[in-house]
């Protein structure tokens, strides 16, 4: 068994509690998550099974999409909602005020990891040193929110947001900075990923339903192999003299495809088969001795 499935995390797990669980249901111990959600956050968690597992860094690459509650007139030690209070704010409900902060976060801009993340300095996670009430010197990291839609204004102190950005944005320092700009503070009251690449929401699955589907042999339904995921990718094939080669995971040159290569540019990651139609995973275009050609980026056979 070697994909994907689009698992709907619930609130109460970690993600590594959803890999657990799902060794569990799947017997299989070659199973990964792809970009951690915190246990009080829900929605898209796309698992990888099998030779999957090497397309993990892949998948956490592509665009989040998240939905929110950003709760002005607190700050927490989290920030969010399961934190102590650090400050209150008498807060007045501007919609106008609140949008214009809101808006003024789209584009590039430069984020601060909060203390409660998983990142690691010095060989130990940021969440340890939190909970030993330490703080320490976080460098900012450059991320891209692509866009803020405020779904809905709910007086008298929050607005529910949808937030569209890019790998390793923190959406509870988004709420943070937010409330910040505004100048009454803000923290995060609720996380629900909508989506991770090409997974979304509408097409996740909940660990109950994966497991009566596991026990009725109807895993089909909601498996995705490598092909449904790497679709963005081009297609290309290479000679039958060139299928060995190939299938030994050596370098194919361009003048070796037997599908135009006029569109394929230096760095593209392209899907490529053998003459047969036989998949055999992700190929990067590069130069060897001043030639065009691919090289292996992931084998996947």
């Amino acid at each position: 068994m070697n994909g994907f499935i689009n698992v709907y995390k619930e609130k109460g797990y970690t993600s590594h509690d959803v890999v657990a669980k799902m060794r569990g249901i799947l017997k299989i111990k070659k199973i990964g998550h792809t970009g951690t959600l915190d246990p009080e956050a829900e929605g898209v968690l796309p698992v990888c099974i099998g030779k999957a597992t090497k397309l993990a860094s892949m998948i956490t690459e592509g665009i989040k999409g998240y939905e929110t509650t950003l709760r002005f007139g607190k700050t927490t030690t989290t920030a969010d909602h399961t934190g102590d209070t650090v400050e209150e704010y008498d807060f007045v409900y501007n919609p106008e005020a609140v949008k214009e902060a809101v808006d003024s976060f789209v584009g590039e801009i430069m984020q601060v990891p909060p203390m409660y993340s998983a990142i690691k300095v010095n060989g130990r996670r940021l969440y340890e040193l939190a909970r030993e009430g330490k703080v320490i010197e976080r460098e900012p990291r450059a991320i891209t929110i692509y866009r803020i839609d405020l779904i809905e204004h709910l007086p008298p102190d929050a607005v529910r947001l949808r937030i569209i950005c890019s790998k390793g944005t923190y959406i509870r320092a988004l709420c943070h900075d937010i409330g910040d700009r505004l100048g009454y503070g803000g923290h995060m009251d609720g996380l629900l990923r909508i989506n991770s690449g090409h997974f979304d929401l509408a097409h996740s699955h909940r660990l109950g339903e994966i497991e009566k589907l596991k026990v009725n042999n109807q895993l089909d339904q909601i498996f995705l192999g490598f092909e449904d995921v790497l679709k963005d990718y081009k297609q290309v094939s290479v000679v039958e003299a060139k299928d060995k080669f190939l299938l030994n995971g050596n370098i194919v040159f361009f003048e070796d495809l037997q599908t135009d290569s006029n569109t394929i540019l230096l760095d593209d990651i392209v899907r490529i088969y053998t003459s047969k139609g036989q998949f055999v995973g992700l190929y990067i275009a590069t130069k060897k001795n001043n030639r065009l050609c691919l090289k292996p980026h992931k084998i996947l056979l």
